[in-house]
Order: structure tokens, then sequence, then C-alpha cells
């Protein structure tokens, strides 16, 4: 039986969880300077270890309400195509372990892309469910490629 660790969050009042194996750091959320023309789930840039990095709203991501930051809030840096990008959560609860029978495949009646980037739902004991997703898979090819054009700008721009 296999055991995987995942690190879980909240968008609202929904957790989430995503394999600790792709997360590079958790930092407490910072501003991001907005840079025009970028997609509306792009909230902007940040300086990150003396890098500058696009910051993503997973909440704009999901479609969720919005309701700004708050001393809880964080960023989620994983490495995404050998770039590292942010994505911001409302807070960043625990770690946990769960077993292979632990988990269920993703329900059939999520259909379309959502369905890509979740990779199952976490049983943690009475009705207590979490989401797993895959941060990698959250974006398109072309959004991507986007983050990766708009990443590019940027250390063109750096000194």
């Amino acid at each position: 039986m296999s055991r995987k660790q995942y690190v879980v969050f909240k968008l609202g009042k929904e957790e989430f969880g995503i394999d600790i194996m792709n997360v590079k750091e958790i930092i407490p959320y910072q501003e991001s300077i907005h840079v025009p023309d970028t997609p509306g789930f792009i909230e902007g840039i940040i300086n990150y270890r003396d890098s500058v990095i696009p910051i993503i709203s997973l909440k704009e991501r999901f479609k969720l309400d919005e309701k700004g930051s708050t001393k809880d809030t964080r960023i989620i840096v994983i490495t995404l195509k050998d770039k590292d990008v942010g994505f911001i959560v409302d807070e960043v609860s625990q770690t946990l372990y769960l077993d292979d029978d632990e988990v269920d495949p993703t329900p059939e009646i999520i259909i379309g892309v959502d369905r890509k980037y979740i990779t199952g739902v976490g049983k943690l004991g009475g009705d207590r469910l979490l989401i797993l997703i895959d941060l990698e898979a959250i974006l398109t090819e072309e959004e991507k490629d986007e983050i990766e054009m708009l990443e590019d700008e940027i250390e063109e721009l750096e000194p």
C-alpha cells in the first residue's frame, strides 16, 4: 500500500490537498504588482528569492468568490516548466498522510477540464473530504505558454 503526504489548504470553506512533493515553498502573502494585458487569474508578479515570479489567484482560476487577503493568506510556490510560479490560497492548515485506500477516484459527475487537475478525493474520517488537485495541471498548455512568455519578458527587464 502506498502512502502520500499532502499539503492541505483552504479556498473559502473548501479544503484542498496537493502532493507535498510538488511544493517548493509556502510563503506569507505579499501584494503583487499587476502586469497589464495578462489573463485574469494572474494576479501579478512578486520578488521571490531575487527572482520575479508570476502569482496566480486560485480563487479566480476556480471562479470562487474573491474576498481579499487575510493574515492567514499564503502563496504556495511550485516549479512549472522549470520556472517558479506562486498560487494564492486563503490558508495552509496542515500536512497529512493518506493511504491509497483513503483516496477515491475523481467522481464521475466532474467533467471537462476540471477533471484533469482533480486527482481524487481524500476521506479524512467522518464527513470531512479533501479535494486532491495537481497544481501543475490546473493551467492549460496555452496558459502555461502565456506565463512562460510573461516570465521571459520579466527576465529581459531584470538587471
